[in-house]
C-alpha cells in the first residue's frame, strides 16, 4: 500500500523540484553534474532518513505545480532580500546566492544541499521543536553541523541532522543525530555550527563556539533562513489577492560554547 506522508499531502507523493541558473558566475561545479550530486546525495543519505522523495531537473522554466531551487549572483538580483518566497501558484522557492556564498569563502555545494535539505523538510521556515526547557528549536536540518561536509561524487556536501535531534528524550545507545555521527544528544551541535532558539517569544541565535559566533558575524546572511525568523523578515505568501508576511517576534544574536557532545 502507498502511503502519503503528511509533507506531501496535495503533491502526491515525490516533489518536483525545478532547478534553474541564474547566476552569471562559476559555481564551482558544472550545473549538471551540482544536480546530478544533489540528486545522488539526497537519495542516497536525506531520503533513508526524512522519508520525502524529491525529483531535481535542470530547466530555464519551471512548471507550475513545481517547487524552485534558484541559484542567483546575489541577494539583490533575486529580487528578495531577506525573504524566502512562495510562487504565485502557492509552491515554496529556495534560492542559493552564489557570489555572496563565494565571498564568504563557503562551496556553492555545500550551500546547495544545505538548502535543498532544509526546505524539503521546513518550505516555509515555520516549524519549530520544543526541548524539555521550553527553548523552542527551529527546524532547520543543516545549520547545528553546516561547516561539517562529505563528499558525494567528488562534490562536497553538508552535514545534516537526523529526526532523533529533535527528539528531547533520553535514546538508545548508538542513536544517530546527524549523517556523520558527529553529534551525541539533540539539540546540540559541532563547533562550526549554531541554531536557532525561541523562548517566551525571543528568537535567538547559539554557536557552537566563539570562533563560529566570530565567522558568523562577518559573514553575509541576506536572504539566508537564519534571517527568515527575525521580526523584521518573514516569509512572504501570496494569495490570490496580495502577499502579506509572516513574521516572529523577538531576535537577537546570542553567543553559547555548546559542543555535540554529551
Amino acid at each position: 500500500m502507498k502511503v502519503i506522508r503528511g509533507a506531501q499531502a496535495g503533491q502526491g507523493g515525490q516533489v518536483s523540484i525545478a532547478c534553474i541558473n541564474k547566476a552569471t558566475v562559476d559555481l564551482g561545479v558544472p550545473f549538471e553534474k551540482l544536480t546530478r550530486a544533489l540528486q545522488k546525495c539526497y537519495d542516497n543519505y536525506f531520503l533513508p532518513v526524512w522519508g520525502y522523495p524529491v525529483k531535481l531537473y535542470n530547466t530555464d522554466a519551471a512548471k507550475p505545480s513545481d517547487w524552485q531551487f534558484i541559484y542567483f549572483d546575489d541577494a539583490d538580483a533575486a529580487g528578495a532580500l531577506g525573504y524566502h518566497e512562495l510562487t504565485k501558484k502557492g509552491q515554496p522557492v529556495s534560492k542559493v546566492f552564489v557570489k555572496t556564498t563565494l565571498a564568504n569563502h563557503q562551496l556553492v555545494s555545500v550551500t546547495a544541499s544545505h538548502e535543498l535539505f532544509e526546505m524539503v523538510i521546513d518550505p516555509l521556515a515555520n516549524l519549530w521543536a520544543e526541548a524539555a526547557d521550553g527553548t523552542e528549536y527551529a527546524y532547520e536540518m543543516s545549520d547545528p553541523v553546516e561547516e561539517d561536509t562529505f563528499p558525494v561524487d567528488g562534490v562536497p556536501m553538508s552535514n545534516f541532522v537526523h529526526p532523533a535531534w529533535f527528539e528531547p528524550f533520553k535514546h538508545p545507545p548508538g542513536t544517530k543525530f546527524d549523517h556523520l555521527g558527529l553529534l551525541r544528544k539533540p539539540f546540540s551541535m559541532t563547533r562550526g555550527g549554531y541554531v536557532i532558539t525561541k523562548k517566551k517569544g525571543v528568537v535567538s541565535e547559539q554557536f557552537g563556539s566563539h570562533a563560529k559566533s566570530a565567522r558568523f558575524a562577518r559573514e553575509d546572511r541576506v536572504g539566508h533562513r537564519s534571517e527568515h525568523r527575525k521580526p523584521a523578515e518573514g516569509l512572504r505568501i501570496p494569495n490570490t489577492r496580495s502577499k502579506r508576511r509572516v513574521a516572529v517576534h523577538g531576535a537577537s544574536a546570542l553567543e553559547s560554547a555548546v559542543h555535540g557532545k554529551p
